[in-house]
């Protein structure tokens, strides 16, 4: 170490050379501490990895789609019709065709797809297009060319999944409703459409011309007419699409421009890039305890070498900014460290989500990401840095010859300690804000994490009181001397708590969080009793059908009929009346998330009902009994007071969430348009859904004879346990009713479960990074009073104790820092999850009590072994050596 600089040079050298100085010295100094101080550093480490990763991998998927945007969409502007193409929208589009706008349509349905020779069937996506689709992008098929085929004659281009499924190959004819089509390739990529969606049903494409020729749109049968165009260069989609949307508005048909989806698809991405950064934040603040723990202890090393420093003329300030500067270096070799291993994740993620994404993500470095991954850290590292730090400012000169232990505590208040601390507090708030959507989400994420710091500081000084009054003469020595460890001077209960009770809270929300989302897509115990599902049932082939099911010894468990119907009125109001049309209110059903999440944070009183609610096509059912897959919220079930024969009901039951989106109550009336003949009802009862049951769930539900006239569907529900009979049953229903088509839910379960398993993965790599995170954390804050330990344990020593009764006083500290540290964080993750599934996913919280306690215990073990294995010092150190040292 070389002085000279801050006690020879003259004051204006000093002032010139000033910063360059402070760097050089700071650098040499650090010479016999670094890997100390880079160990505490490394806490933040894999903070940054999480958040580099997060993000960067979001920019590449967002990125991905601005270039794919289109070939996502379909085209530059799209087209959604559910009642099929009116003469005005034939019209209109063959005017357009003619002002150099290319066009394309597609027509999608299910169908059950039939191999004749083989006897197999499956549920496939059937999509007719026409010569011009797609207009970005290249269909690939194997073998290659045969997409224009499909305008020529009468062929059909399927999933492979579907070859293996009916046991076909390409040249087999493949029968669709009444017409056959041969099979003359399979498809390899189609732009915009995800992999993971053939798992369901696989695709099979089709010339749109021959889609008549199968019979199977009729009455009731529900398809999705889907329409594109490719505009001339230079022409504005928002400009070119506000002409005609008046035209598209009257004809029911809704519409999107490419920057409407792509602004859809990456606000998606950000808000769900938001909430796992959120988690990153955490670790790293995490990390941010497990620094000011490690530097605590730096500290104390320091101060012999602080005293020299003053000695020589350093001031206080220079001190304070030489071991600032070796903190803020040693940070950003951490933060640079964890910056290396989020890259490498990042790389890591395509493979992990293939098939799940419906675009090819073009993985690359993001430099922005990657910065501000490293600045963070290298700011988290210095704010929590800095409040130890801050204690070096009182050594003075004669601390060199008096060799206290400890820097004197500052009398009164401190001016510095405020500022630092404050300095912390915008730090939690400035970071929260970038990641937060809304300033009450800045709000309440900054007051839940300072609400979960105070009560772990709260609960370590509570421990400590109560330490104090317990122990007894007559419990055996150690396990005395271990309670006594907890409340003497220079103890590390707030530390280890604190450190602790952070990273157990962290670990167990995120398995809470974990458990109750797999929750919402796993089956419940009543909803697995069925599992053949046939639908688009017309009403004369109701009874035909359960004939042939029943026939075969398969029960049918439910037989749901299903009419089609709008709102006409709410309350006497019309539906323009209560929410004049909009772009938004063109999505279709279950795309309305964004304008239903700026609805649930309006004030109660300044809610409307939403456009996409009031719009959509409704499904509806009509029934006296309650299913158990629901829950009466409010009112009462009509079923008990049914009206006398012949005379209608006017009541309906709505699902909880579409009453809040219609903005409807009990007693409010709602005008239903079914097929034409408007129905007047009244709300008499609110239910909340299972919607995770594999069986027809409803938003709206009416009493039996107010619709059991209407024009209807069906769909029935059958149970069998032989995967065989049951494609039996399956090939016998088609060759009778080539309309009806019907599904394995088993295999639904199955892509579900791969889901979940997808999901799950992602949730636990986060949660063990946490848990990896913890360790450092938990080292730090032990070695914040190694040297005491190690004085302790010199003394016991010297006084006859072995090491088998030191390492029980040890186990004894640790076991109950580990016991309170866990079962804090325990306590208030409940509550963080319960925060989390309330106001970010919105959905119920489930408490998993048992697997959290067996993540509390983890903990607890994990505490005792680090804190046994930092004691190994205690063990191997000699009395005369400690003895140098003092």
């Amino acid at each position: 170490m070389t002085p000279a600089p801050l006690a020879g040079a003259p004051e204006s050298a000093q002032e010139a050379g000033g910063a360059r100085t402070l760097v050089s010295l700071a650098w040499r100094e650090s010479r016999s501490t670094r890997r100390r101080l880079l160990l505490y550093m490394s806490s933040i480490s894999l903070g940054v990895a999480a958040l580099v990763a997060i993000d960067s991998f979001a920019a590449n998927i967002n990125r991905s789609v601005r270039a794919q945007s289109r070939a996502l969409v379909g085209g530059d502007v799209s087209f959604t019709a559910r009642q099929g193409w009116t003469k005005q929208t034939d019209a209109l589009f063959d005017s357009l065709g003619k002002t150099g706008v290319t066009l394309a349509r597609e027509t999608n349905f299910a169908s059950m797809a039939t191999s004749k020779a083989k006897g197999t069937t499956r549920l496939a996506q059937v999509r007719g297009v026409t010569q011009t689709y797609p207009l970005y992008g290249e269909v690939t098929t194997d073998p290659a060319g045969r997409w224009a085929d499909l305008q020529q004659r009468r062929v059909a281009l399927v999933d492979p999944s579907l070859l293996i499924a009916l046991d076909v190959a390409v040249g087999d004819s493949l029968q669709l409703g009444f017409a056959s089509f041969e099979i003359v390739g399979s498809l390899v990529n189609v732009p915009g459409d995800p992999g993971m969606a053939a798992a369901i049903g696989p695709r099979i494409y089709i010339g749109d011309q021959y889609v008549a020729d199968t019979k199977l749109l009729t009455f009731g049968s529900r398809a999705d007419y889907e329409g594109f165009a490719r505009l001339r260069p230079g022409v504005n989609a928002e400009d070119w699409l506000k002409a005609i949307r008046p035209t598209l508005d009257s004809a029911r048909v809704r519409s999107r421009t490419v920057s409407e989806s792509e602004s859809s698809l990456t606000e998606s991405i950000e808000q769900l890039a938001n909430f796992l950064g959120i988690v990153g934040i955490v670790a790293l603040l995490l990390g941010g305890v497990g620094v000011a723990s490690g530097v605590n202890a730096w500290v104390a090393r320091k101060i012999d070498i602080v005293a020299v420093l003053r000695c020589v003329g350093a001031t206080s300030r220079q001190v304070l900014l030489i071991y600032a500067t070796q903190a803020a270096l040693m940070g950003l070799l951490g933060a640079s460290i964890g910056a290396a291993l989020g890259v490498g994740i990042q790389f890591f993620l395509p493979g992990l989500l293939k098939g799940a994404l419906p675009l090819d993500v073009q993985v690359q470095l993001e430099p922005v990401a990657i910065a501000t991954g490293i600045g963070l850290g290298v700011w988290i590292a210095l704010a929590f840095a800095l409040r130890p730090l801050v204690a070096l400012r009182r050594i003075s000169p004669l601390q060199a010859i008096r060799r206290n232990v400890n820097p004197p505590k500052a009398p009164g208040f401190d001016w510095a300690v405020w500022m630092v601390n404050l300095f912390i507090v915008l730090t939690v708030v400035g970071i929260s804000a970038t990641r937060a959507n809304a300033p009450r989400e800045v709000i309440g994420f900054s007051a839940g994490i300072a609400g979960v710091l105070v009560l772990l500081l709260l609960s370590a000084a509570i421990l400590s009181r109560v330490a104090r009054v317990s122990v007894r003469a007559g419990w055996p020595y150690v396990v005395r001397q271990g309670v006594a460890n907890l409340y003497r001077p220079a103890n590390q209960t707030r530390s280890v708590v604190l450190s602790l009770g952070f990273g157990a809270f962290l670990v167990t929300t995120l398995y809470l969080v974990q458990s109750n989302l797999l929750a919402q897509l796993r089956i419940t115990e009543e909803a697995s009793r069925g599992n053949l599902l046939f639908f688009d049932v017309q009403d004369d082939q109701g009874l035909g059908v359960d004939s042939i099911v029943r026939a075969s010894g398969i029960p049918v468990i439910q037989r749901t009929p299903i009419v089609t119907m709008r709102i006409a009125l709410v309350n006497r109001k019309t539906v323009d009346e209560l929410a004049p049309r909009r772009p938004a209110d063109t999505l279709s059903e279950g795309q309305g998330g964004g304008q239903r999440q700026r609805n649930a944070q309006r004030p109660q009183g300044e809610r409307r009902p939403s456009g996409w609610a009031l719009r959509r096509e409704y499904r509806s059912t009509f029934r006296d009994t309650l299913f158990t897959g629901e829950v009466l919220l409010a009112g009462k079930w009509f079923g008990a007071t049914a009206p006398p024969e012949g005379k209608p009901s006017d009541e309906v039951s709505l699902e909880s969430d579409i009453a809040d989106e219609l903005n409807v109550a009990l007693g409010d009336v709602v005008t239903w348009d079914v097929q034409g003949v408007r129905i007047p009802t009244r709300v008499t009862s609110i239910r909340e859904v299972n919607w995770a049951r594999f069986e027809p769930n409803f938003y709206a539900v009416f009493q039996s004879r107010t619709l059991e006239k209407a024009p209807k569907t069906f769909v029935l529900l059958a149970a069998s346990d032989d995967q065989k009979a049951g494609a039996r049953v399956q090939n016998a229903v088609v060759r009778r009713y080539p309309n009806v088509a019907s599904i394995d839910l088993s295999l639904v379960r199955k892509t579900v479960g791969e889901i979940s398993r997808r999901a799950s993965l992602a949730i636990r790599f986060l949660a063990i990074f946490s848990l990896a995170m913890g360790i450092p954390v938990l080292f730090s804050a032990v070695a914040a009073t190694r040297r005491e330990r190690v004085r302790e344990g010199v003394l016991l020593k010297t006084l006859g104790a072995t090491r088998a009764q030191i390492g029980r006083i040890l186990v004894s500290e640790y076991t109950v820092l580990g016991v309170l540290g866990s079962l804090t964080g325990l306590v208030l993750s409940f509550g963080g999850a319960w925060a989390i599934m309330r106001y970010v996913f919105d959905r119920p919280f489930t408490a998993a009590t048992g697997q959290a306690l067996g993540i509390s215990a983890a903990m607890m073990l994990m505490a005792v072994a680090i804190g046994m294995l930092s004691g190994r010092d205690v063990f191997r150190e000699t009395a005369m050596s400690a003895l140098r040292e003092s």
